[in-house]
């Protein structure tokens, strides 16, 4: 990219206008990354609506899979899922009982070692009491409390314990708290303590219901350094110590009950003063009070072997937290999720830059879908396919089959100059009879090439040339598709509906003329629109009722008599239904008589209407075979029995040959 797209650079300040150095593109999305390809997004929409989705669910699918070059839904919340296993798999929460029992053992030792060196009662007196000490760390910890060291070096080590305690505790809570407290003092703790109270109360006003600006205005003049975010009123404040609160809390619901009763006996001796705990818990109990919302009982099994202090471990739990919050913020299984919804920033944060361009992508394709109106709403408020999806699934099946048909060629049209039609954009010299539009630059030309020559006439009628039309043969096409059951689960549903597709686009957009309907049949027939065709669930009832089909194909054609009639009809099963006079659908397999003879008369009544009648049959049952011959040859039509991938070639070359 060009220099606004590079970071900022001293050196580029000095550079002469008009030069330009390129680099990594930095901030928003990247110009040079590929548009998303609509034609490909809405061919997978419109397959798994085919195939029975509905058109929310196959957006949503689309979204969780991703397409080629745009990471899914899925894939996002996978890495969510696999850096919160890594976290468990390597690290385990018991980091300050590790160090505490270290600095325990050395103090220990220490002492010991100071005892053995001298010959006194009191000596002795004193190693029995380090002999009795309670087996736990925190019971030994406790008692020592008033222990009277006579080890400098067990001395130090002791009180390294209490600052450990003191600064992991407060780690817990404020961010940054431990490296802050390293080099503590007393009155750094007295400080410390004078802001838990301040805070202690400045909750316990809000939690009341008073109005606390003024409170928390002073609170943040006297005590803001320790809170880095820089909240702006008391509910942010809370936010933030509250979702802190209770990852500490599930820090301890995730440790053995040896470990937190350990812990809550150290917690009494952290600065050496039982205070600080008591103000901790007497916060943990506010918030957990002003937000009970927040996750106060989960916890996390960590099993590795880094250790993590408390503070450490606390801000791990937060994370594993926000990890479950963006898996199902990625997840979008909740009522009403939106990709809005993801938190960006989060995102970023936990699973690095690319995740969030690849969600922010997946929004900007939702986006252009919605902006292309590929989706409307049904009277029920149901979101439906709209008909420009329908006509870009068209295209694309239309697309497909003109590839499949390679050098099959259907002529389709009879060609007569002179006859009333539509422009060749050629043209011809006028002859007696013609009632054409005059070509007038074709016409006036001739007129002045002869003059060229010497002629002095300035029109004659052997310059004029007349605009060449072509009759166009108008056809009435009755495509009659199989829904029975059968269909759907030999996996004949789709590359049916794909074909209706194809031929309806065709007739549509080159042969405006002509008059396609698409019926379907199961144990009744009816005739379907094509978004009705597309969206059509397969249902488990019996019944092929090709007597029904053929009777709307009839009434289709009749309703067209100067067109040439055309009927397809599509199959993979023997009829096994048949209309009875009061509209019923007599169903029966094998098949009945009634069924057979019912279904030859009302192809004898499309027979005499001269119809091209072809059936198309799929699967290979020959007793079907045998009885469509049969149809065949009675009406003069002809069987063809195609692959599924070839299913919608045949159809539209059969029709491009069989509608003169």
């Amino acid at each position: 990219m060009a220099d606004q797209a590079l970071p900022p650079d001293p050196a580029r300040r000095n550079r002469p206008p008009g030069r330009y150095a390129y680099g990594p593109y930095v901030d928003g999305p990247d110009p040079l990354a590929p548009p998303v390809d609509l034609r490909a997004a809405i061919d997978r929409i419109g397959r798994e609506v085919m195939e029975g989705s509905t058109p929310a669910r196959a957006l949503r699918e689309l979204l969780r899979q991703g397409m080629p070059e745009r990471t899914g839904l899925d894939e996002l919340t996978r890495q969510a899922y696999e850096k919160r296993r890594k976290l468990q798999r390597e690290t385990n929460l018991d980091g300050t009982l590790r160090e505490v029992r270290e600095l325990l053992a050395q103090a220990l030792d220490a002492e010991r070692d100071s005892l053995a060196r001298q010959d006194s009662d009191d000596a002795r007196f004193r190693e029995l009491q380090l002999s009795a000490l309670p087996s736990d760390t925190g019971g030994a910890v406790r008692e020592l409390a008033e222990y009277d060291w006579q080890s400098a070096e067990a001395r130090a080590a002791y009180e390294q314990i209490r600052d450990l305690l003191g600064r992991e505790m407060l780690d817990q809570r404020f961010a940054g708290m431990k490296q802050a407290m390293e080099q503590a003092t007393d009155q750094d703790v007295e400080q410390i303590r004078a802001m838990l109270d301040d805070l202690n109360a400045l909750l316990a006003a809000h939690a009341s219901g008073q109005d606390t600006a003024e409170q928390f205005a002073s609170f943040m003049a006297e005590h803001g350094e320790f809170f880095p975010e820089n909240p702006s009123t008391t509910d942010e404040l809370v936010d933030i110590l509250a979702a802190r609160s209770a990852a500490a809390q599930r820090m301890l619901n995730s440790m053995t009950p040896e470990q937190r009763a350990d812990l809550a006996e150290l917690s009494q001796q952290a600065f050496g003063d039982p205070r600080l705990a008591q103000a901790l818990e007497q916060l943990d109990g506010q918030l957990q009070g002003l937000r009970p919302g927040e996750d106060w009982s989960g916890s996390g099994r960590f099993r590795g072997q880094d250790p993590m202090g408390m503070g450490e471990a606390t801000r791990s739990l937060e994370e594993l937290g926000r990890l479950d919050d963006l898996a199902e913020q990625l997840g979008q299984s909740y009522a009403g999720a939106r990709l809005d919804d993801i938190d960006l920033e989060s995102l970023e944060s936990l699973l690095g830059k690319q995740a969030r361009v690849d969600a922010q992508a997946l929004a900007e394709l939702e986006r252009q879908l919605q902006q292309e109106g590929l989706f409307s709403r049904a009277p029920d408020g149901s979101l439906q396919l709209s008909p420009k999806a329908l006509r870009r699934l068209g295209e694309s099946a239309l697309r497909d089959v003109v590839e499949s048909l390679g050098g099959r060629r259907g002529e389709r049209q009879t060609r007569r100059s002179g006859a009333a039609g539509e422009p060749t954009g050629a043209s011809r010299p006028w002859a007696y009879g013609d009632t054409e539009a005059w070509n007038v630059p074709r016409t006036l030309l001739n007129a002045t090439v002869r003059r060229a020559g010497g002629d002095t006439r300035r029109l004659d009628v052997t310059d004029v040339e007349v605009v060449e039309t072509e009759q166009r043969t108008r056809a009435a096409v009755a495509l009659c598709v199989d829904t029975s059951w059968s269909m759907v689960q030999d996996g004949r549903w789709v590359p049916m509906k794909q074909t209706a597709l194809a031929l309806h686009q065709l007739i549509s957009t080159r042969f405006r003329g002509d008059d396609l309907a698409v019926i379907g049949f199961g144990r009744h027939a009816r005739k379907l629109e094509l978004g009705e065709l597309v969206g059509l669930e397969g249902a488990y009832e019996q019944g092929t009722n090709l007597h029904h089909a053929l009777l709307l194909a009839g009434q289709h054609l009749r309703r067209h008599p100067d067109a040439t009639p055309v009927v397809l009809v599509i199959t993979d099963g023997e009829p096994t239904a048949h209309l009875e006079a009061d509209g019923h659908a007599s169903f029966s397999y094998p098949p009945e008589p009634e069924t057979l003879a019912a279904t030859v008369d009302e192809l004898d009544r499309l027979t005499a209407t001269r119809a091209a009648i072809t059936f198309f049959v799929l699967g290979d049952d020959p007793r079907l075979v045998r009885f469509l011959d049969g149809l065949a040859r009675r009406c003069g039509g002809r069987v063809v029995a195609p692959t599924l991938d070839g299913l919608g070639a045949d159809v539209v070359a059969d029709y491009l040959s069989r509608r003169h």
